[in-house]
């Protein structure tokens, strides 16, 4: 209601031209007509900018204290020491690089493998000879033929899972060889491949 007040009181072109002055806006003239408000690229608020580094002090003892290290992506031994309870780089992805984990078993009687996932600690698959199946079919529950069934039973019971990749981390100074590496390369042989 004011505007509709002061433009009818006012000339059309004498309002404009009073609103552009007083926001230091220019108005397009004619070469015969010189204008009096400001231009249009000096409206805006001049910024005095400088090429020397932000960091550089004038005070040259002060000037090594403001510089920008670089941050480590590794652990020192010395950190480590510090704080001997927080997990390495790999320790925290190991989980998610190699998800299925193989845990094999020997008993004097029989013997026992599983795929397990670790991130849920889902069981993916398991074949022991202690099976009512393979106890009656097998002569010996723990010999190199047994290890060979439970081999390629576990890699038929993974791919039936969707799982075609395994790990298997051997425990502190085991080997892998004898009837471990046999079960080991019966997976292998049947198709799945193992991740290191």
């Amino acid at each position: 209601m004011a505007f509709t007040a002061i433009s009818s009181s006012m000339p059309s072109s004498a309002f404009v031209r009073s609103i552009l002055s007083s926001q230091c806006i220019s108005t397009p003239t004619t070469p015969s007509q010189k204008s009096s408000s400001l231009s249009w690229a000096s409206s805006f608020p001049s910024i005095s900018l400088s090429r020397g580094s932000p960091f550089v002090s004038s005070n040259p003892a002060h000037a090594k204290v403001l510089f920008i290290q670089s941050a480590w992506t590794r652990r020192s031994r010395g950190e480590a020491a510090k704080r001997p309870n927080k997990k390495s780089w790999k320790q925290r992805t190991d989980m998610y690089m190699r998800p299925f984990l193989l845990n094999v078993f020997f008993s004097k009687k029989f013997m026992h493998a599983k795929v397990m996932h670790r991130g849920t600690s889902k069981v993916i698959s398991v074949a022991t000879t202690n099976a009512k199946d393979l106890r009656n079919s097998l002569p010996s529950l723990t010999d190199h033929n047994a290890c060979r069934v439970i081999g390629k039973l576990i890699a038929e019971r993974s791919k039936e899972a969707d799982v075609y990749a395994m790990s298997y981390e051997p425990r502190k100074d085991e080997r892998i060889e004898g009837k471990l590496g046999i079960v080991i390369d019966a997976i292998k042989e049947n198709g799945i491949m193992f991740v290191p």
